[in-house]
């Protein structure tokens, strides 16, 4: 699996704690559109596992399931990289000058 910029946020907030799609999506200001296909892809690739909540547990708090997720030992590893890949984008976005508003 490739490490993009996308994929690398969603482990490192998943990693950070974040166990619940909508607040990895929270924690990384991305969309759910974003967010899940990335959890998806991460969890085929062995990085991530996940589970449903218990449907008792659910309905006692008057919300729908919530599925959890949690780094494996191999998401542990591949950690590093990932947030290699975000001093870059930090890096990058860094000497990325802010645009210059005109009037026209």
């Amino acid at each position: 699996m490739r490490m993009t910029q996308i994929t690398a946020l969603v482990l490192r907030a998943v990693a950070g704690g974040y166990r619940y799609g909508f607040d990895v999506m929270e924690a990384c200001d991305l969309p759910s559109g974003t967010v899940y296909p990335a959890l998806r892809r991460l969890e085929k690739a062995g990085f991530l596992k996940s589970r449903w909540e218990d449907e008792d547990e659910a309905r006692a708090h008057g919300r729908p399931r919530r599925r959890t997720y949690q780094l494996t030992d191999e998401g542990r590893r591949i950690l590093p990289e990932a947030e290699g890949k975000l001093s870059e984008l930090r890096r990058l976005l860094g000497d990325f000058p802010p645009p210059q508003l005109r009037n026209t």
